[in-house]
């Protein structure tokens, strides 16, 4: 096929190296503009625009799209593929190609329609996944589904290895679901409203964990909020991110949640409002990210402490 693809972050790249690979025409990419990224705050270009750079591509990068209807009638494309764009397509463009425009979603829709798919669906505690391809209309993520792959959310992903198979799985369905599309092997099924949710933007605010809660919310909370924003949490005065948490062992161990109750290289066990959190990987400010062990033999972390509470985060006498 002559395609469009429109996609930004690298959840979007093996789409687009699938496509090439299949030997699908792409006839131009779209992604966001460079923006600036890192310390130093330099413009960045996105993982779609380095791939598409690479392939000799054409690249296009608008802050919006209105305007863009006559240069996409003279590409015209036998399908646009969308792939977290970033850009809601206007009704006057999802009507140009003949396929119409496909998007390809990173949850079982209507589960998890909206921005973050990924790390709502592990923090939800959803015992699996998958993505969805999905004709676009006007609404967001409310299209007819083309097709569908599914897999397991294992007990130890986090939201960027949960992101990485997705892609993967994403890439390959998409290229099954145009082949079926372009032989008419495919009838769309529209999505059952009444079970549509939403998964809301991740906002860095969400990171400060409450310690009232149970260990294995707190322990989905964590790997949901890497590789951003990250789990955190206060320790004599300082900010605490927490990478990793050790597997879930229930125990019934009175005392204050937040209360640091066994700390050696193994974990960094804390009592929650109901079991026994174990961090396994953390970050004092300003540091690296460290194992348990390699954190302890630098910091005087040791059980009483108090995590989440800085009247009590003060050093022993």
């Amino acid at each position: 096929m002559n395609l469009i693809f429109a996609g930004t972050p690298a959840f979007a790249v093996p789409a687009l190296e699938a496509l090439l690979r299949a030997g699908h025409v792409i006839r131009a990419v779209y992604t966001q503009p460079d923006r600036p990224a890192g310390r130093g705050r330099k413009l960045m270009a996105s993982a779609v625009k380095q791939c598409a750079q690479k392939h000799g591509i054409e690249i296009r990068q608008p802050e919006k799209l209105t305007g863009e209807e006559g240069r996409l009638r003279v590409d015209a494309p036998d399908a646009i593929i969308v792939i977290a764009y970033g850009l809601l397509l206007p009704e006057s463009i999802l009507a140009i190609p003949r396929y119409g425009c496909i998007n390809v979603h990173a949850s079982l829709l209507p589960r998890w329609r909206g921005a973050a798919p990924i790390p709502r669906a592990i923090e939800a505690g959803d015992a699996d996944t998958g993505v969805s391809i999905m004709q676009m209309e006007a609404g967001l993520d409310t299209g007819p589904v083309l097709a569908e792959a599914r897999l397991p959310i294992h007990d130890n992903d986090t939201a960027q290895t949960l992101h990485d198979r997705l892609a993967q799985l994403g890439a390959d369905t998409l290229i099954s679901t145009l082949e079926r599309r372009a032989r008419g092997d495919i009838r769309p099924q529209p999505q059952n409203t009444s079970r549509a949710c939403y998964a809301k933007k991740l906002r860095k605010e969400e990171s400060a964990l409450d310690w009232t809660q149970p260990a294995a919310v707190l322990n989905r909370k964590i790997r949901a909020l890497v590789p951003w924003p990250v789990a955190s949490t206060t320790w004599r005065g300082k900010t605490l991110r927490l990478w990793e948490a050790g597997p879930l062992v229930k125990k019934n161990t009175p005392g204050v949640p937040g209360t640091v109750v066994q700390a050696e290289a193994g974990g960094v066990c804390v009592l929650t409002g109901e079991g026994v959190l174990t961090i396994t990987r953390l970050q004092a400010e300003g540091g690296k990210i460290l194992t348990a062990g390699d954190f302890l033999n630098g910091h005087p972390l040791a059980a009483g402490d108090r995590m989440g509470d800085e009247a009590h985060n003060t050093p022993a006498s």
